[in-house]
């Protein structure tokens, strides 16, 4: 008789964000602010994972981990996006979003402790757009000819 198989679930890595990496700097120089960090574009039918991975901090401290996560999205109003569950894999917070308004910018604070009692705060941009189907209200841009507007990709620039 077979035996039903135990599925082992693992983080998708293609909306993995990892922390930018702790460049020691010059004595005498400033720092340069690294550029903000930003996860792929949600459809607001979409429920996914993200995850925000903190090895670079954690380099050369092999056993420490992250035990807490404390998530704040903006804007938080009904409809927006929405935090579905949170967890820790190791050096990698997995947050499942559901939700969210096409055409909003989301910004993700996560506030993340470790083991060993390091506390790392970052904020991600979430693009939610609607990739699944056009907007009742949108429609899509003419050129004198007639002929739709394209982007690059050949896809038509919309109206809203």
């Amino acid at each position: 008789m077979p035996t039903i198989a135990a599925r082992v679930w693992r983080p998708s890595s293609a909306r993995r964000v990892l922390l930018d990496a702790f460049i020691p700097v010059a004595r005498g120089a400033s720092a340069v602010a690294p550029p903000l960090l930003a996860w792929p574009t949600k459809d607001p039918g979409d429920v996914l994972d993200y995850q925000l991975d903190i090895s670079p901090a954690l380099e050369g401290n092999d056993g420490d981990s992250i035990t807490t996560l404390d998530v704040l999205i903006t804007p938080n109003q009904p409809g927006d996006l929405t935090l579905v569950s949170s967890a820790a894999d190791g050096t990698s917070a997995v947050l499942w979003f559901s939700a969210g308004q096409s055409n909003t910018l989301y910004s993700v604070s996560i506030s993340i402790g470790t083991g060993n009692g390091r506390r790392i705060h970052r904020t991600i941009v979430l693009p939610v757009i609607a990739l699944s189907v056009a907007s009742a209200s949108a429609t899509a841009l003419r050129a004198d000819t007639g002929f739709p507007i394209t982007d690059q990709n050949g896809n038509p620039v919309l109206a809203v």
